[in-house]
């Protein structure tokens, strides 16, 4: 377990170990590539970051991760595999499910959603990138992102 506090001051546990905590995420995060680079998309207001967001009902985790990746970068996922689970202390605390994905295409015609689309990035850039989320700042992301490395070999994109 990794447990830090984030750029808003709340508590976060993160743990890469299945089923560490006593109930199921209700949120998805995805990190997902083609060709070693990163796919990301541009909130209006918070800046680049992972695609991500809340599961709806009667969806599973790794549907919901693959409906937002689409609708907010109009990206097509497969092998969509379980990084991680962190759960964040807010006024109501809430669980994402942290996935790795494969991009297999890209629809460039496709509605917008909350976001302004797919952007790609390498490594270099991401590392280097000043407008980064909060989200992707923090002490957890940085944790996240040594996994997929030590990870990488293994992972086909």
């Amino acid at each position: 377990m990794f447990s830090y506090t984030d750029l808003n001051g709340y508590g976060v546990d993160l743990s890469f170990k299945k089923d560490a905590f006593h109930f199921t995420p209700t949120h998805v995060l995805v990190l997902a590539k083609q060709q070693g680079r990163w796919l990301l998309t541009k909130h209006p207001e918070r800046g680049y970051e992972f695609p991500g967001g809340k599961q709806e009902a009667e969806e599973t985790l790794i549907d919901a991760a693959k409906r937002e990746v689409y609708e907010e970068t109009g990206a097509h996922i497969d092998d969509v595999k379980w990084l991680a689970t962190y759960v964040v202390q807010d006024e109501k605390p809430f669980g994402k499910a942290v996935y790795i994905a494969n991009v297999t295409s890209l629809d460039l015609n496709y509605p917008l959603h909350e976001t302004e689309g797919a952007v790609w990035m390498t490594d270099d850039e991401l590392l280097h990138c000043e407008t980064l989320s909060f989200h992707m700042r923090d002490a957890g992301m940085k944790k996240i992102l040594e996994k997929v490395s030590e990870l990488e070999d293994k992972w086909r994109y």
